[in-house]
């Protein structure tokens, strides 16, 4: 339980419910944007509901991370109010969070973005690619979503690595699905996919020599195995464990500089507050690695 619980009865409406101290938005290193969009959702509904979902359990995650013998959240982490969804069409949504999130970024902060579903980190990576010239995606994913266009629109969420990688590059990990025209073109364009259920003993290490040193993370909750997260759109079988998955991004941010990341497509459950909670300290825990494995590649390098 996180120890602010003890001193105050309500907590601020932040992600972990932190003082104004550590949330003031000129002094945080981070910031969190809600984006309760789901228009292109095909099988189970809620991805709207994810953000304020994640907020709500991150409240009862424990400031102090017993792995790293630290408190995170004192770098700062802003919670900026949600994003309103257009009912334009996700086209235009994605330039809204375009437009957003290239605002964030001209005073350098780490966006750290909740869906919502994963139409909307097109418009994300696409502020980063104008920062980082020099920038790569790594999508984990039980799915390629690498189609051209699905129910005949190509900004669907099954579109986005597609779209992305028509200005950016990018490298996945954790497809488990995919479907046959997504096959061919993989194989037609040589594209290089590691699959869930063909991991080498070195694949960690294949993934970050094929990325840059600066690169963007786009999360899709169905990345884990449905035994832990199954509060998804399409929970797909086979998926990575929370050791397994802490230890890789553990290592990411240690090699490269993530300069940013999405969690997109958490459906929460009634009744099952599990996957939300695994959300929220998710996250937490991709903060902590990112602020102590940046201060130790820093003295590394100094």
């Amino acid at each position: 339980m996180n120890l602010l619980l003890e001193k105050k009865f309500f907590l601020p409406d932040n992600f972990l419910g932190i003082p104004q101290i550590y949330s003031d938005y000129k002094r945080s290193r981070f910031v969190i944007l809600p984006v309760p969009y789901e228009q292109t959702t095909t099988y189970k509904g809620g991805a709207r509901e994810g953000p304020q979902a994640v907020i709500s359990a991150s409240k009862q995650v424990e400031l102090f991370d017993e792995e790293l013998k630290a408190e995170p959240y004192k770098v700062g982490i802003y919670t900026s109010d949600e994003l309103e969804p257009t009912s334009k069409g996700p086209e235009k949504m994605i330039e809204k969070i375009y437009k957003v999130g290239r605002d964030f970024l001209k005073n350098n902060k780490i966006i750290i973005m909740l869906g919502g579903e994963h139409s909307i980190s097109i418009g994300m990576i696409k502020a980063y690619k104008e920062k980082y010239k020099d920038l790569s995606v790594l999508q984990l994913d039980a799915h390629a979503d690498l189609r051209e266009s699905y129910q005949g629109n190509r900004f669907s969420h099954a579109c986005t690595m597609r779209r992305v990688r028509e200005f950016v590059p990018t490298i996945s990990i954790g497809i488990r699905n995919l479907s046959l025209e997504e096959h061919n073109w993989i194989k037609r364009n040589k594209v290089t996919l590691f699959y869930a259920q063909k991991r080498e003993k070195n694949w960690s290490d294949k993934v970050l020599s094929s990325l840059s040193d600066e690169v963007y993370l786009t999360f899709d909750l169905d990345f884990l195995d449905p035994s832990i997260m199954p509060s998804v759109g399409t929970p797909e079988p086979g998926g990575f464990l929370w050791y397994e998955t802490l230890d890789f991004l553990k290592t990411l941010t240690l090699k490269k500089k993530i300069v940013g990341f999405d969690i997109v497509e958490l459906c929460p459950q009634p009744g099952n507050i599990a996957p939300d909670f695994l959300a929220a300290k998710l996250i937490y825990k991709l903060i902590g690695y990112l602020t102590y494995n940046d201060l130790r590649r820093k003295r590394k390098q100094g």
